[in-house]
């Protein structure tokens, strides 16, 4: 077992049980349910809407590389620069370069998950350059010393109790501060930084092949002003949120909005195509896009699971998932969390690590019900489960259950030549390790219903 699937197991157990924990999550998800069920219903014919988004980016995908040039030629035209990252490591450096040569030393960034994926902000600081998250739910968490909970809800674990003692105690406000209050003491506090940044960074929903254009979509303004200020605007995107045409959007970013937050569209849709022309007064000087591979490559290189980069991002699968609502976005310890982080993290950070996290799902089919761009991620999950097989990095234990398993369940009568009192003592691990103290399992039987039925159909 992988030093990641022991810490998985025991975060698991720690926080499955945590009545505050759940009741948290419950209550913020519910209100995101809430939402989204009403932004539905905006559509007449929704399963359609997800139809067309699914071939727009299974499109993409099939000819990522021709959409992926087609993007650089036209956005380099205008004077951006585009630089291939293969890893994290060679993002960091290009980031950190842009940071020397730009002498920056504050840099403001819009939420981004790619950001979270190659640690910008450490990366920044580590050439002295002050990193600022400034959504609303990354700055709680970037002021508590945490990473994003959740893909699109980054503050989701917390209540407003616990941001009022995290705030009283970093700032001083008062422990009874509404979020109202909060939010205006965060918007005072980023004002200054807006004004004072040299380079902003934003990640990018989608790219656009066929303008050269990258699209943000938020809902604080905080992107916007990230990039109005400052002399330098750094996008850091990974390759799959490539599109063919602008007119994809007028079908994708109603769709993110309705299933990530229930909106019929996010407050702010910014097109970005290059930095400020000599005949524009506001914008940045200059514009880097930094294209992310990290592992994906080798995701679009399995013909099973390539299917996975299609995805829109808006955390469906997460708010669908029981088992993500049971033990919360830290258990998985990774950048992307619930089903469709459990099936592409392998992809991206090796299955010897990682693989376990196919394991972490019930495969009950919510997250594939509610997916806007029909990825079948139970399908997904039982390939790569299936991978951790051949690739032999399944526990020796459960290989040798297994074997006896398959011998006694192949034929009816080796089943039941097993007495019941020796199924019960050898399910006993279950009560004890295996499923935890709050579950049993259930016992044999003394005799089988086949051979009841037998006995009594005779009579």
């Amino acid at each position: 077992m992988s030093t990641a699937s022991k810490k998985f197991q025991q975060a698991a157990r720690n926080i499955a049980f945590d009545e505050q924990h759940r009741a948290t999550i419950r209550f913020n998800i519910s209100k995101y349910d809430a939402a989204v069920a009403k932004g539905k219903l905006r559509y007449s014919n929704l399963p359609l809407a997800k139809q067309t988004a699914a071939g727009i980016k299974r499109k993409a995908i099939s000819h990522l590389a021709y959409y992926l040039e087609q993007f650089e030629a036209n956005i380099s035209q205008r004077g951006v620069s585009v630089l291939w990252a293969k890893d994290a490591a060679e993002a960091v450096a290009y980031l950190q370069q842009i940071i020397t040569e730009n002498n920056a030393r504050l840099l403001v960034k819009s939420k981004s998950m790619t950001t979270e994926e190659i640690d910008l902000n450490a990366a920044a600081e580590a050439v002295g350059c002050e990193s600022v998250e400034t959504d609303l739910g990354e700055f709680i968490v970037q002021l508590a010393g945490e990473k994003p909970y959740h893909i699109v809800t980054p503050a989701m674990h917390k209540s407003k109790g616990d941001i009022a003692r995290l705030f009283h105690e970093k700032f001083g406000t008062p422990l009874a501060s509404t979020p109202e209050q909060m939010t205006a003491y965060v918007r005072s506090v980023l004002r200054e930084k807006f004004r004072r940044a040299d380079i902003g960074v934003t990640g990018a929903n989608f790219l656009i092949a066929d303008i050269g254009g990258v699209s943000v979509t938020e809902n604080e303004g905080n992107a916007l002003m990230s990039t109005a200020f400052p002399r330098v605007h750094v996008v850091i995107a990974g390759i799959e949120k490539i599109i063919p045409s602008l007119n994809d959007l007028g079908v994708l970013l109603p769709l993110l909005a309705a299933h990530g937050t229930g909106q019929q569209i996010t407050n702010y849709n910014t097109l970005f195509t290059s930095a400020r022309k000599p005949n524009e007064a506001d914008g940045p000087e200059k514009m880097y896009v930094i294209l992310l591979d990290n592992g994906r490559s080798t995701l679009y290189a399995d013909p099973e699971c390539a299917i996975a980069l299609t995805c829109i991002r808006c955390g469906a699968c997460l708010n669908a998932c029981p088992v993500y609502k049971t033990i919360g976005g830290y258990t998985y310890d990774t950048t992307y969390s619930g089903p469709i982080g459990s099936v592409i993290t392998p992809f991206y950070k090796g299955f010897r690590e990682f693989g376990h996290l196919s394991s972490a799902s019930s495969l009950c089919g919510a997250c594939v019900e509610v997916c806007p761009v029909q990825i079948p991620l139970t399908d997904l999950l039982l390939v790569n489960r299936r991978k951790m097989v051949e690739k032999g990095l399944t526990p020796f234990i459960e290989k040798i259950a297994m074997r006896k398993f398959r011998f006694l369940s192949t034929k009816r009568e080796r089943y039941e030549a097993v007495p019941a009192f020796f199924k019960n003592w050898a399910t006993t691990p279950f009560n004890y390790t295996l499923w935890g103290k709050k579950r049993k399992m259930p016992t044999f039987a003394p005799t089988s219903f086949s051979a009841m039925y037998k006995t009594n159909h005779k009579k």
